[in-house]
């Protein structure tokens, strides 16, 4: 099942998606006709984890790490499905990084791995845009428009091994499986519940794979995970 929220001329709705429909409790809703989809929850934090694949820690030259390594956004900055992403002015090294993301259904805390599955709602995906020549993780990725989400969450889905790719501008960038993480999503998952208490609505990234790399005006992100849907979203130049 996929669950979606949209911004109709009267509010926000939520409800289940069939081909560009949501369906609410008071009424059916056509997407692009009704209204567009925005981040498909409502998260108190958005936790990342970095540094989660091999080949990334190669190519960057990094340390493997004996645990997770996370960082948090905030809120504000998450964008829907088909937004813009605005270039900041304050970086010359904006970067895309495609993401699986999971979605906490409900408030809970010290999660066991093997209890995750019960405490998430769904998966959906994430760009992890960074800027990238800026100091200190908060000044590079936790900007407004840093934290494209959705399209939806898809409620069904194993997360320990989905094939994923990101096209930019039309020209694939990034080809991988979940299966490659150091860390898999329920480990994640379990080891931040034991740092802070998860709300419903928040999200978590389970880190991107090799190769997350420079975008610029005019092109346009498509991060796609096998199974939960692709995140398409145009980057533009700052007004």
């Amino acid at each position: 099942m996929r669950l979606a929220r949209l911004l109709t001329p009267d509010g926000p709705v939520s409800g289940t998606y069939d081909d560009g429909v949501v369906r609410a409790d008071d009424g059916t809703y056509e997407v692009g006709t009704d209204g567009r989809l925005l981040p498909p929850c409502e998260p108190s934090a958005v936790y990342c984890v970095g540094r989660n694949y091999a080949e990334t820690l190669d190519q960057m030259e990094y340390e493997r790490p004996e645990e997770p390594d996370f960082f948090v956004k905030p809120p504000a900055s998450l964008v829907g499905h088909g937004r813009p992403i605005p270039y900041p002015e304050f970086t010359d090294e904006l970067t895309y990084a495609g993401e699986l993301a999971a979605v906490i259904g409900e408030r809970c805390r010290a999660v066991a791995p093997e209890s995750v599955p019960e405490v998430v709602r769904g998966y959906t995906v994430m760009n992890d845009v960074d800027a990238l020549d800026q100091q200190g993780r908060t000044a590079r990725k936790a900007f407004d428009a840093s934290g494209p989400l959705g399209p939806w969450i898809e409620t069904d889905i194993d997360p320990t091994d989905v094939d994923m790719r990101t096209d930019v501008g039309g020209e694939r960038r990034q080809e991988a499986n979940t299966e490659l993480m150091l860390f898999d999503p329920y480990e994640i998952v379990s080891y931040l519940s034991r740092r802070f208490t998860f709300r419903p609505g928040d999200v978590v990234a389970f880190g991107s794979p090799a190769n997350p790399g420079l975008v610029k005006p005019g092109e346009t992100v498509e991060i796609t995970y096998e199974g939960v849907g692709t995140l398409r979203n145009r980057v533009v130049a700052p007004e």
